[in-house]
């Protein structure tokens, strides 16, 4: 059970980014961070794209959830949960060419693949009845005619969802389009993923595991190696920023204060481009940024600081070290791409989130998840209005919501208009204690049984979860 006490640590810490404006973590100017010593020891892992086997218009790829024994800690050993093997695997994959995975489970424990941000059918979004058992197979189809994005791919089984994620079962998924590739952004060797998460670790480099101990985990990870160095040349690069931790929330400033553009959300690019200091990041979100490298020179070493570090922890990240001169065509536009129209709601619906401290669990106006229970019925096609509540005040607990299926435009936060970084197509949300957002969707070709829950994987994991049954 979830203790007073770590409820109370969860409040402290929200409290401090519940004080800082969302002008200021989305597009604003911060403080300077706190100086630490640096630990930059291993250089950053660039993942590089699976490649896939083509056949009649699609993309296969065949992925093997197993443990495997890598190094992550430096003269250490850790035993993790991977995709074939290795740790924050990538596929890139094309607008109008569906991909197929076929998912052979040879772990121990159940895990059902979720394409989070994906359009996809019931069938292939990682329901928790249809996880897939110990020993056993599945075949997921991607049909990826959706805006181009940053996705990710981690496990929706019913028990077995956060500790799966925690050690090591997240992939990244890009999808690309005709759109976005004819922008003069960033592109090839310099458009990088950095998966940022946190983890505990044994003297012997085990990893450790306890679904509430969210504040013990003091190892930043980025792309599966503690805080990196990443030797980049003088010009522009296009960071995918993906937080796949369990619980922690980034807050993210580079050097002193550095400036950075801010180009897109979970649902692909904002409508403009946003210069901005700080950028907030909390668990499931993805935000893309360009940094101008060549502002600085050769010989140049930046610190990427999350300046929400728990008690006891330096700030650092990771560190960029500009290390050559390289030439640069890359631009960014100052138009990106409009959001899109939903229309006019006519549904209104509202979700409170809430801690029951007597049960331990965390709860969807005043229920926790039931498999066997359908607790909305949208229907496609029909736009709606979600208004979201957290009503932790007594703790002062954030909560988060991520639906299935579908992207959705914030409209506003305690009744203000959502800030420039915000303007786009977002797939989560986080809302602080005593706070609400509104935010407007609508679910489009696929009928079904979705999910909709936080994003705090914790508090997924004690309840907070309901699922819609979708109808034409």
């Amino acid at each position: 059970m979830l203790t007073r006490r770590s409820m109370l640590r969860a409040g402290a810490a929200t409290g401090v980014l519940a004080a800082v404006p969302a002008s200021l973590v989305i597009g604003g100017r911060p403080g300077t961070a706190r100086a630490a010593e640096s630990p930059f020891a291993v250089p950053l892992k660039v993942p590089t794209p699976l490649r896939p086997t083509r056949f009649a218009g699609h993309d296969f790829y065949r992925l093997t959830t197993r443990e495997a024994d890598v190094t992550v800690l430096p003269g250490t050993r850790t035993r993790v949960r991977s995709f074939n093997g290795v740790l924050n695997p990538l596929i890139v994959a094309e607008r109008g060419r569906p991909v197929v995975i076929e998912q052979v489970n040879s772990l121990n424990v159940p895990f059902a693949m979720h394409l989070h941000g994906g359009h996809v059918p019931e069938r292939s979004d990682g329901h928790p009845k249809n996880e897939v058992k110990p020993g056993e197979r599945r075949l997921f189809r991607y049909p990826n005619e959706q805006r181009a994005s940053t996705l990710w791919i981690h496990d929706h089984s019913h028990h077995s969802h956060a500790e799966n994620i925690y050690r090591g079962l997240a992939a990244t998924y890009l999808l690309t389009d005709e759109f976005e590739e004819n922008l003069p952004l960033p592109k090839g060797q310099y458009d990088v993923t950095l998966q940022m998460r946190d983890a505990k670790f044994a003297a012997n480099g085990t990893l450790e595991w306890d679904v509430h101990d969210f504040e013990g985990r003091n190892t930043i990870l980025v792309n599966g190696s503690p805080r990196p160095y990443f030797e980049v040349a003088a010009r522009k690069y296009r960071l995918r920023l993906v937080n796949t931790a369990n619980e922690r929330p980034f807050l993210l400033q580079l050097g002193d204060g550095e400036e950075f553009t801010h180009i897109a959300t979970d649902g692909g690019l904002l409508p403009a481009p946003v210069p901005t200091r700080m950028l907030q990041l909390w668990p499931g979100e993805r935000h893309e940024i360009v940094v101008d490298f060549g502002r600085y020179g050769v010989g140049r070493k930046l610190v990427l600081n999350n300046t929400f570090p728990y008690d006891g922890e330096t700030t650092e990240v990771m560190r960029f070290d500009v290390v050559r001169t390289a030439g640069d065509p890359s631009s960014v536009p100052g138009t990106l791409r409009a959001a899109p129209d939903l229309g006019t709601s006519t549904v209104e619906r509202e979700f409170t989130l809430s801690f029951n401290p007597r049960t331990g669990e965390h709860l969807i106006n005043n229920e926790p998840f039931d498999i066997n229970r359908v607790d909305i019925r949208p229907r496609l096609d029909t736009t709606e209005t979600w208004r979201i509540v957290n009503a932790d005040t007594q703790f002062g607990i954030p909560h988060s919501l991520h639906p299935h299926l579908d992207h959705f435009r914030v409209l506003d936060r305690n009744g203000k208009p959502p800030a420039a970084g915000e303007a786009g197509l977002k797939d989560t949300l986080t809302v602080m204690a005593g706070e609400a957002a509104r935010i407007q969707l609508r679910f489009t070709d696929y009928a079904g049984r979705f999910m909709y829950h936080c994003h705090l994987l914790g508090h997924l994991q004690m309840g907070m979860m309901g699922q819609m049954e979708i109808s034409r």
